[in-house]
């Protein structure tokens, strides 16, 4: 009995002594894997962003693939298995004209049924943008035309793909998130470290910059600088014009959090030993206040990434942001603007799914980052 509490008390002195040697970013990752809510944010969000990867790779058909004849599809279940053996498999949709109403109507033909394979052969594309491939993750034999055979998510106006387009629009959106909180982190970290570091007149202009943006209201601001766009930009031109405004009017918040910390880390004593051993400016700041303080950017910034992704979807929702043929979250749910289409169509809110998603494990990634930021405390 004695040996075995000389063991525990001997195992807790070396624990302790591991807490005390461990670096900060040690601490900050044993306080994270205890954020269980965090983890499984961090592995939604890695999922999103595999499918942005590989979108196309995932994709049934060419997202540009259209027929009117198509229109309006509702969502085609997928049939896993033939009484007890697996065979995964979808039963064909007929449409016909209603001579009365004129409008498409749709019955599954049962007798029939389409198997589905992994790894299919299917359109061609490139594979990360550069190796010609076409294999998808699912699809149908060779002798039918997918397009016309399978259709997961149902289909829009245009008899568009819904599941398709809404793989695409994962990498669009996802992606102006980052790039747009790359900006506005630049800008922020920049203006914000000039600002507290240098005080003065430089802090008196950019705080009143910082006031005059804030005061603007956001959404009359967006809608007006993207409808200065040019119409015939092509969508490369319109993608980064949309991101750059967004990232223009997201910096200042940050700005103000980097101006208070610089403005209590410059009076420390190892910001005055790097001036006194003939550190630059902008090595002080880049190189010893910045790193001080990079876990509460880090979480700050992964809280930043769900607005860009909605002020991206808000205005493409508005027609303001991206336009067809590209295709966002905003752009996909810019078809739901009308209730009458709403609710004979419900299909078409599916893409305001990953949008809720991907928001919600954002925020619960930053606020397990923003608790690791803080190891000390309880």
């Amino acid at each position: 009995m004695a040996e075995q509490t000389l063991a525990a008390r001997l195992e807790d002195a070396a624990e302790e002594q591991r807490v005390y040697a461990a670096s900060q970013w040690q601490l900050m990752w044993w306080r994270f894997r205890k954020h269980t809510i965090a983890q499984i944010a961090l592995v939604v969000l890695f999922l999103f962003y595999s499918i942005a990867i590989f979108a196309e790779f995932m994709a049934t058909t060419e997202t540009r693939i259209q027929d009117a004849n198509r229109s309006y599809i509702s969502p085609q279940p997928v049939h896993w298995f033939d009484g007890w053996k697996f065979s995964p498999h979808v039963f064909p949709v007929e449409g016909v004209r209603d001579p009365v109403s004129m409008k498409r109507v749709y019955s599954v033909n049962e007798e029939e049924r389409i198997p589905l394979r992994f790894f299919a052969r299917g359109f061609e594309y490139k594979l990360f943008g550069i190796i010609p491939y076409d294999r998808h993750l699912i699809g149908v034999p060779e002798e039918y035309d997918a397009y016309e055979a399978i259709s997961l998510f149902g289909t829009d106006k245009q008899g568009r793909d819904l599941y398709s387009r809404l793989l695409l629009a994962v990498r669009v959106s996802m992606s102006i998130g980052l790039v747009g909180v790359a900006l506005s982190l630049f800008l922020g970290v920049a203006l914000g470290g000039i600002s507290g570091y240098y005080g003065g007149f430089m802090d008196t202009v950019i705080q009143r910059i910082i006031e005059i943006v804030r005061s603007v209201p956001t959404i009359p601001l967006w809608m007006g600088l993207a409808a200065s766009l040019p119409r015939d930009w092509s969508i490369l031109k319109v993608y980064f014009a949309i991101t750059i405004i967004i990232s223009l009017f997201a910096w200042t918040e940050l700005a103000r959090v980097v101006r208070g910390r610089f403005l209590a880390l410059r009076e420390e004593d190892f910001v005055t030993a790097a001036e006194l051993a003939g550190a630059s400016r902008t090595r002080i700041i880049f190189r010893h206040m910045v790193p001080s303080f990079l876990s509460h950017i880090i979480a700050a910034t992964t809280l930043a990434v769900p607005e860009m992704i909605i002020s991206e979807t808000s205005l493409s929702f508005l027609g303001l942001g991206l336009r067809p043929p590209a295709v966002s979250f905003g752009v996909l749910l810019e078809q739901a603007q009308n209730i009458q289409t709403v609710a004979l169509s419900p299909w078409l809110m599916i893409p305001a799914i990953p949008v809720i998603i991907v928001v919600l494990a954002f925020n619960f990634l930053g606020d397990g980052l923003r608790d690791a930021a803080d190891p000390y405390g309880q």
